[in-house]
């Protein structure tokens, strides 16, 4: 006899649970929130000054992932006809809701760290 799951029976339960699995798959990977907080203190910055600041990303995992947050509507990507032409990413309004988020991350992370390493 199978035994009944007693949390997934809580319709809150399931929509908190679907609320959390969608936010981290279009959050999930290594580089997403190095991207989003360079960009929260950055404010625009372009391609290369991305690749500068975030440390260890290589250019087609950057590309990749810039295309990603693009397509949630978390960043804005601005073309502009110069010579050469020049593209330029910003936080949207939405993205920058993520800015409370990503900073409890940081703290969490620091005393982690400080209580793994003393």
């Amino acid at each position: 006899m199978k035994k009944e799951s007693v949390i997934n029976d809580n319709p809150v339960c399931q929509i908190r649970m679907q609320a959390i699995s969608d936010t981290m798959s279009i959050l999930s990977g290594k580089w997403k929130f190095h991207i989003l907080g360079t960009l929260i203190e950055g404010n625009k910055l372009g391609f290369m000054d991305l690749l500068r600041e975030i440390e260890g990303i290589g250019s087609k995992m950057l590309s990749k992932e810039l295309q990603d947050l693009e397509c949630n509507h978390l960043i804005s990507r601005t073309v502009k006809d110069t010579k050469p032409i020049t593209v330029k990413y910003a936080i949207t309004k939405h993205g920058a809701t993520l800015s409370p988020l990503i900073e409890e991350l940081a703290k969490w992370g620091v005393a982690y760290r400080k209580s793994v390493h003393g």
